[in-house]
């Protein structure tokens, strides 16, 4: 039998606290929740326990606070089965935190706090080279350490992924270039692009700015990808499901696809992977918990595209 493939997954940790509601507020008020749970999340943490529950083995490189919310995280994370040895703790720092609510049709509204301390740029990897790695996946929450792992990764030819995600134009500009692999949300593109471009046409706007593997996410609409080969964007549909919470959904597309492209799937059937397992995380409360597992995942893959 082969070895599970290896991840490193850098960027954010987070404490996060999932509250569900009937209706996203409109207005202040109180508001009692049906269903609640507090977790360890987070981008990059929520894409590592996605791939370890699809069967790689992997690391996550976050940084949090000297506090007991870190000790909490580290934990919970520890427990999911990822290695957290290259998780820093910055003395004097917060880790962070997070508010979610998630209404009766899944959709949510996410506010983060990120402490700049915790949050500094790191002098270097928390390893002497990247070889021990099948792939590297990143997110925008920590772009010093981010742009440090791509850069690594992509040097010595292994998938460096990024996982563009809305943040500030400057910190796009930064990694972009570093990727291999490039997989955005509808907003991070048109954040780049500059336009209000359909998901399709800022995906062959978003490629022809690198020479980088290119797709962009739609949620229930499915995902784009640029084929370089025929010079034109192809379309993956996701499964139809009727969605509880969508809450992480993105974070496990992403970790599933850094899975499948480490094991060599060809790009195509790593979006399917990947949109399978976001589809099944839907169907469940409370964020990254509802990260599938294999089986489940390629039984839904089977199911959404026969052969």
């Amino acid at each position: 039998m082969a070895r599970p493939v290896r991840l490193l997954s850098v960027g954010a940790l987070t404490l996060d606290t999932i509250l569900r509601v009937e209706a996203l507020p409109v207005h202040q008020g109180k508001f009692m929740a049906s269903d609640g749970v507090q977790i360890a999340s987070g981008m990059a943490t929520s894409a590592a326990c996605a791939a370890h529950r699809l069967g790689a083995e992997v690391s996550l490189w976050a940084s949090a606070g000297d506090d007991a919310v870190a000790d909490q995280l580290i934990a919970g994370i520890e427990a999911e089965g990822v290695d957290c040895t290259f998780v820093r703790r910055v003395r004097g720092a917060r880790s962070a935190l997070a508010s979610i609510l998630v209404d009766a049709h899944g959709e949510r509204i996410i506010v983060p706090f990120y402490d700049r301390l915790a949050q500094a740029d790191p002098e270097a990897l928390p390893v002497a080279d990247l070889m021990a790695f099948d792939a590297v996946l990143v997110d925008v929450r920590w772009p010093g350490a981010a742009a440090l792992a791509l850069k690594a990764a992509r040097d010595i030819g292994r998938p460096a992924i990024l996982d563009a995600d809305t943040a500030p134009l400057e910190v796009l500009e930064q990694l972009l270039p570093l990727a291999t692999h490039i997989v955005a949300s509808e907003p991070a593109a048109r954040i780049v692009c500059g336009q209000a471009l359909d998901p399709e046409t800022a995906c062959a706007d978003l490629a022809s700015r690198t020479d980088a593997f290119v797709a962009v996410t739609g949620g229930a609409a499915g995902s784009w990808w640029h084929d370089r080969r025929a010079g034109r964007v192809r379309h993956v549909a996701a499964p139809k499901i009727k969605a509880v919470d969508t809450l992480a959904a993105g974070d496990v597309f992403h970790g599933a696809f850094a899975v499948g492209l480490a094991e060599a799937m060809p790009v195509e059937q790593a979006l399917r992977f990947a949109s399978a397992a976001a589809a099944l995380k839907c169907l469940r409360f409370g964020g990254r918990l509802g990260a599938p597992n294999r089986a489940e995942t390629l039984a839904m893959v089977a199911a959404t595209w026969p052969a």
